[in-house]
C-alpha cells in the first residue's frame, strides 16, 4: 500500500490505550492530515492499569490515570467525539455511523474498541460491581466509602483483576473473600504448575481464597448481598465485586463485512482490509511465536501500545518494524509481582529456574517441544528481564539453562 498522505482522513473508534497511543504514534511518524478519535467514554483517553491498583487502593486520584491531557491533544492535532458509541462501520466507504445519526467519513479507519467487562446473570446485577472504566472504579469508591471498616466483600473471580482488587479492599481495611469456580485461580491462564506455585498467595496476604465456588445467585438484602451457591450455603456481605473476564466489543462490526472471529481478524500488519486496520484487545492477529506463526487474541497493555506503533509504522511506510513482539504483562497482587515475557499455552511445561518457593521470589521457564515459549517471575523483575533474550529468537531449554542469562 502507499503510505498516508495529507489529503487522507484517519478514523480512530476506541478512545482507550491502543487508540491514543495510535494517535500518537501516527503523529510522531509524520501525519499530518485529519485524525478523528471515536470514544463511547465521555472521559479523555487514560490508562486502565492502574485502576485497579494505585486508584481503588486510595494513592491516586483517577485524574492520574489520564493519557490525553489537553495540551497532548492540541499538539498532536486530534478531534475527539467523546460520549458517543459507534454503531456500524462501512468498510467500502471507509465511514463510521454513531448512536446519534452521525456519519463520520474517512479514507482509513482503525478499530480500537477493545474489550468490556464479562457480566454474569444474577438477581441483583444492577448492584453488583466490575472493574473495567474509570466511572466503574469511582462507582465502586463511591459505595466502599459508605462502608465501615472490617465490612466484608465478595469478589467473584481469581483472576488478575479480583487478585488486584482484594489486595487493595484489604489495605483500605476491608475483609475482602475471592470466590474462584476453577481448581485454584488463573490455572486456564499460567498452567497447572504456575498456579499451584502461586496459590498460597492470598493466605500469606491474610485474604480468604476460595476455589471450586459455583455461584447459583447474588441478591439484595437488607444489609447487603446474599450470595448463594450450588451446595445450598449462603454467603453474606456488604458488597460485591465481579472479576468474570471480558468480552470482546465487535457487535457494532456486524455487517460490515469484517471477518470475526473472538474479535477482528487481521493480517501480519493488523490490517482487515486494505483501508481498515484494528489493534489491541479487540484484534485476533497473527502473532510470529517462538514455534511459529499463530493466530492470537491477547488481552495485555502491552500488546495494545506495540500493536500502535506498528499500524502507525506500516501505514506511513508500508513496511512493518523489524523488531519482533514479544507479549509482556505484569499484575502486582497479594504484595507480590508477578511479571510474563511470551505467550505460553496453559499447557507447556514450567521448569522453576531461579529461587524457591519458600522465598516467595522465583522465575520459571516455560517450554514445548523443547523450545521456550516463556518466562514467567514471582517479584523477580531484573532477572525476567535479562531473560527476554530468550525470546528474541528461538531457543532451546537446553540452551536457555546453560546460557542461564537470569544470574547476569
Amino acid at each position: 500500500m502507499s503510505p498516508l498522505r495529507s489529503s487522507d482522513h484517519v478514523i480512530v473508534v476506541g478512545a482507550g490505550l491502543a487508540g491514543w497511543r495510535f494517535s500518537e504514534a501516527l503523529r510522531r511518524q509524520g501525519f499530518d492530515g485529519k485524525l478523528t478519535l471515536i470514544g463511547e467514554e465521555h472521559h479523555p483517553p487514560y490508562d486502565r492499569p492502574p485502576l485497579s491498583k494505585n486508584v481503588l487502593v486510595g494513592k491516586w486520584d483517577v485524574g492520574h490515570t489520564l493519557l490525553a491531557t489537553d495540551d497532548l491533544i492540541a499538539s498532536n492535532d486530534v478531534r475527539l467525539l467523546l460520549g458517543t458509541r459507534a454503531t456500524s462501520l462501512d468498510a467500502e466507504a471507509t465511514t463510521v455511523t454513531l448512536e446519534d445519526g452521525t456519519v463520520v467519513r474517512g479514507t482509513y479507519v482503525v478499530v480500537a474498541t477493545g474489550t468490556r467487562a464479562r457480566r454474569l446473570s444474577f438477581g441483583a446485577e444492577d448492584e453488583i460491581h466490575t472493574i473495567r472504566t474509570r466511572d466503574d472504579v469511582e462507582r465502586l469508591n463511591e459505595s466502599l466509602s459508605a462502608l465501615a471498616e472490617g465490612s466484608t466483600v465478595a469478589i467473584i473471580g481469581g483472576g488478575f483483576i479480583g487478585a488486584e482488587a482484594a489486595t487493595a479492599l484489604r489495605t483500605r481495611g476491608f475483609v475482602p473473600i475471592v470466590l474462584e469456580a476453577a481448581t485454584r485461580p488463573l490455572v486456564g491462564v499460567l498452567g497447572e504448575d504456575v498456579s499451584l506455585w502461586l496459590e498460597g498467595l492470598a493466605e500469606d496476604a491474610g485474604i480468604e481464597l476460595r476455589s471450586r465456588q459455583h455461584i447459583t445467585d447474588v441478591t439484595a438484602h437488607d444489609h447487603g448481598f446474599v450470595v448463594s451457591f450450588d451446595d445450598g450455603e449462603n454467603l453474606l456481605v456488604e458488597a460485591v465485586i465481579e472479576g468474570a473476564g471480558a468480552v470482546v466489543n465487535t457487535e457494532w462490526l456486524q455487517g460490515s463485512t469484517l471477518s470475526i472471529d473472538n474479535g477482528v481478524v487481521v493480517s501480519k500488519d493488523l490490517m482487515a482490509t486494505e483501508r481498515i486496520g484494528a489493534i489491541g484487545d479487540v484484534v485476533r492477529f497473527q502473532w510470529d511465536g517462538p514455534l511459529g506463526t499463530e493466530q492470537v487474541r491477547i488481552e495485555h497493555w502491552q500488546v495494545a501500545v506495540d500493536h500502535a506503533a506498528h499500524l502507525a509504522h506500516f501505514l506511513m511506510t508500508g513496511a512493518a518494524p523489524i523488531a519482533p513482539m514479544i507479549p509482556y504483562f505484569w499484575s502486582d497482587q497479594y504484595g507480590k509481582k508477578i511479571q510474563m515475557l511470551g505467550h505460553p499455552r496453559p499447557s507447556d511445561v514450567a521448569q522453576m529456574v531461579r529461587g524457591s518457593l519458600d522465598d516467595a521470589k522465583w522465575l520459571a521457564l516455560y517450554s514445548r517441544d523443547g523450545i521456550v515459549t516463556g518466562v514467567v517471575g514471582l517479584s523477580q523483575p531484573r532477572a525476567l528481564m535479562l531473560s527476554k533474550i530468550l525470546l528474541d529468537t528461538p531457543t532451546t531449554l537446553e540452551v536457555a539453562l546453560s546460557l542461564a542469562p537470569w544470574e547476569a
